[in-house]
């Protein structure tokens, strides 16, 4: 099956373009939304996502949502591909929302990542040799030293979780979001050079590069 993978550069969407290629489907796309209900830490650093999808040997899509929904699934219906792939874990109002997205398309639909336990997620991900770091942290849940924070290794994972038991691992709800800059989907690693820390309402995030 040929698919389109929802993309920020983030763990997650990553993860779950990873889980998806090891069952072979061909993952043909990368979709970036363009948001239009608030800053993004990831689409502010949209060079450093096309650098990733041309590590990754994938096409980049960007689609400003500003456009009717009407037209993001008349986007979708548009492409030659069978399946809209997603890496959402918990948030059930976004995976009804892409739910009903790849019925009106006429796609199948996977979430590889739906429903399962957050620390063994992050771990796997971690013994799967992916690495990530922090790029945005929610005002309200984790404090902006944590900008530039890598998890390279189980200890790194044990050590946050030590220092911050009140939010979820995986960042799910926004506490927290991330770019990855190794795993086995990139044709190198990438070193992420911090350009300047910014402010938005909810966030104080990195402007970066990668190298």
């Amino acid at each position: 099956m040929k698919a389109v993978s929802f993309f920020s550069g983030g763990k997650d969407g990553l993860f779950a373009t990873y889980l998806a290629q090891k069952k072979s489907i061909d993952i043909k796309y990368f979709l970036l939304l363009k948001t239009t209900i608030g800053l993004s830490p990831h689409y502010e650093n949209l060079d450093a996502l096309k650098l990733i999808a041309h590590s990754c040997k994938k096409e980049l899509l960007i689609f400003d949502m500003s456009n009717r929904y009407n037209e993001l699934y008349l986007f979708l219906q548009s492409l030659d591909v069978d399946m809209i792939i997603s890496g959402d874990i918990y948030l059930a109002s976004h995976y009804e929302w892409l739910k009903d997205l790849a019925n009106k398309s006429h796609k199948d639909f996977l979430e590889p990542l739906w429903q399962k336990n957050s620390k063994d997620l992050v771990e796997n991900m971690l013994n799967n040799g992916f690495s990530y770091t922090i790029i945005a942290c929610n005002k309200s849940h984790l404090s902006k030293d944590y900008l530039g924070y890598s998890f390279v290794e189980n200890n790194d994972l044990n050590k946050f979780i030590k220092e911050n038991p009140h939010i979820d691992q995986t960042g799910e709800a926004g506490e927290f979001h991330t770019v990855v800059t190794n795993c086995p989907l990139y044709d190198k690693p990438f070193k992420l050079v911090k350009l300047s820390i910014n402010e938005s309402k909810e966030y104080f995030y990195l402007r970066f590069n990668l190298e």
